[in-house]
């Protein structure tokens, strides 16, 4: 029997008396990762139209909502650079409305080595923690820092906004609404369309900073801006791509009605909604999973181990708990995994 909501049934650490030296994790070699698609052709986005290099502006002249999609947010998830290269190749003027794309870093891009494609994320610091207005108004300067408060202003006039990344370790493919009632319904009108991912996460954020989707614009409890995140698959796989076209295509045409009424008018299935009840942290930098767990699935049982963190042995804390994007390979103080509830409609807030 799953647990009713806020009901634990294991505790979430429990610190063993000793720990074999022969842990899983301890003297492991680095991992290989295996680079199947190709970084795309990106020169058209060097000095668009718009002025603002990796932006291209899509205007239909009429009134309607002003969508925001992008992507390339990390420089080495290039699948988001396909996505967008392909739609721009079609000239996507919408029916209503302006059509933003953004391919937001592409110095860090530029760096992209496939004999070590993890190292090209960033160039100075993750661009996706740098979004409250704390940052944005302040005074330091980065690469990434810069780059934000130039894509700011359109940001800060997106009605609705897609953001498309990918995971780096084997994860299902899900959407992920800051803690906003308008935004989980956005996300949920995404989801709902043909072959497209069915979970809708809402999540705690991360302690790193604020994210695209949690820009003050998208949290404001008395705004109208929507965002969402999609997970779309592996970093470097040609599905990942098609998943990525296949919300693209979905928002394309439901944008206004979205726009105007909150939810899409053609739905193909029921979303199912989820909610995240911890954030794990590695505090050990011999951190390890018991096994190598694959993000979105559910594990039956409370009591379960999940992993080692130096002497703690982590355990699902509830029945049917949800494992969000393990990350295999946490260093000292990085979010490891997120462990999730699914819940019947969206955060109301």
């Amino acid at each position: 029997m799953s647990c009713k909501a806020g009901q634990r049934h294991h505790p979430l650490r429990i610190r063993q008396p000793r720990l074999s030296e022969t842990l899983p994790g301890i003297g492991r070699p680095p991992p290989v990762f295996k680079v199947a698609l190709t970084p795309p052709d990106l020169s058209a986005w060097r000095a668009p139209p718009s002025g603002v290099p990796g932006v291209w502006i899509f205007d239909s002249g009429r009134p309607g909502p002003e969508t925001v999609i992008t992507a390339l947010v990390h420089g080495n998830e290039y699948a988001g650079g396909w996505a967008l290269e392909n739609l721009r190749r079609q000239a996507p003027v919408p029916s209503s409305g302006r059509l933003t794309l953004i391919l937001a870093n592409l110095e860090a891009f530029e760096r992209f080595d496939a004999t070590n494609p993890v190292m090209a994320r960033h160039v100075d610091e993750d661009l996706n923690r740098l979004w409250h207005n704390m940052r944005l108004n302040g005074r330091d300067h980065s690469s990434e820092l810069d780059r934000a408060r130039q894509l700011q202003p359109f940001i800060a006039r997106a009605d609705l906004l897609l953001d498309l990344h990918s995971t780096l370790w084997p994860s299902e493919p899900l959407f992920i609404a800051p803690p906003r009632q308008r935004s989980a319904e956005f996300a949920c009108a995404l989801a709902a369309g043909e072959g497209l991912p069915r979970t809708v996460l809402t999540d705690l954020g991360h302690h790193g900073g604020s994210r695209l989707i949690e820009h003050a614009h998208f949290m404001s409890p008395g705004g109208t801006g929507r965002s969402c995140l999609l997970e779309a698959g592996p970093h470097w796989e040609a599905a990942t791509v098609t998943v990525m076209e296949s919300a693209i295509e979905r928002l394309l045409a439901q944008a206004e009605t979205i726009h105007l009424c909150g939810q899409a008018t053609q739905e193909s299935c029921e979303p199912e909604m989820a909610v995240v009840t911890d954030n794990i942290i590695a505090r050990n930098a011999d951190f390890s999973f018991i096994r190598p767990w694959e993000g979105g699935v559910t594990i039956p049982e409370a009591g379960t181990p999940l992993a080692h963190d130096g002497h703690d042995l982590i355990y699902t804390p509830y029945d049917e708990c949800m494992l969000i994007m393990p990350n295999l390979r946490p260093r000292r103080g990085q979010l490891a995994v997120r462990l999730a509830r699914r819940t019947a409609a969206p955060l109301r807030s």
